[in-house]
């Protein structure tokens, strides 16, 4: 009818003629495995049958040591695990075939970071993220070879989690889902990035073809709900950051076989 304007497609919504015809589901990303106030010790069973293709650890600088948080408020713990210690568990406990995503929460101790990751032998498994891009320029001048994530958008809360902030949020969502696509498609081209970790509310079509028609990796933080894991998952993103070890199963997408 020419006096009704078209519903607008919500971010998020696949459009039919854009669908990947793909064999298999996109990768699988654990998220807070290991986390502050948690232990090593009881690892290899949080880890035992998950089917992980990457293992999300996150990193922030307490004085001069390297710790697993996600935030300042985690640095409050009194049994900190060493980023060091968390990362050579995971080395250790996991197959070869899966990789560590190194998520940094803060800035100025990009260099210890790379230093780790380097002496455990694992810079070409491991993709490292931040929300920084002068933090990305950075790990990029210490290690060429290593693979680096742009997170975005750059928030240090989720403002869509409370009453008071979401309709801001929803705002500044429907503006990022206009802009990021090339904004993204720059960081790739430029080289600042090898990979986009995006939160699930910025992902449009636009967004995917932008990153994949570049070669570059578009992950998705953080799912644990099946039925956005299938439309995430038909509009063809790389990987899911997910808390939820049986969601792909909830969600009806078939585990990678065994290797």
């Amino acid at each position: 009818m020419s006096g009704m304007r078209r519903p607008r497609r919500l971010a998020g919504t696949p459009s039919p003629d854009r669908t990947p015809d793909r064999g298999a589901p996109c990768r699988r990303i654990g998220h807070s495995i290991i986390r502050a106030g948690s232990s090593l010790e009881g690892l290899q069973g949080r880890l035992a049958g998950a089917s992980w293709d990457m293992v999300e650890l996150d990193v922030l600088a307490d004085g001069g040591e390297l710790v697993v948080a996600h935030d300042p408020a985690d640095l409050a713990h009194p049994n900190p695990i060493r980023f060091v210690d968390a990362l050579r568990a995971l080395r250790d406990l996991l197959p070869d075939h899966v990789e560590i995503d190194v998520d940094v929460k803060g800035t100025g101790y990009e260099d210890a970071v790379v230093e780790v990751v380097g002496s455990l032998g694992l810079i070409s498994r491991t993709l490292v993220s931040t929300m920084e891009p002068d933090s990305l320029r950075r790990l990029r001048a210490a290690a060429p070879g290593l693979r680096l994530g742009l997170s975005v958008p750059k928030a240090r809360r989720n403002y869509l989690a409370h009453p008071m902030t979401r309709p801001a949020a929803y705002v500044m969502l429907a503006y990022l889902r206009r802009v990021l696509p090339g904004r993204c498609a720059e960081a790739l081209r430029s080289g600042l990035a090898d990979a986009i970790m995006a939160h699930w509310g910025v992902i449009t079509p636009e967004l995917v073809a932008a990153v994949t028609s570049l070669g570059g990796e578009l992950y998705v933080w953080t799912v644990d709900d099946p039925q956005r894991l299938v439309t995430l998952d038909r509009l063809g993103v790389t990987g899911v950051i997910t808390n939820e070890r049986e969601l792909f199963t909830r969600a009806g997408l078939a585990a990678p076989a065994a290797s």
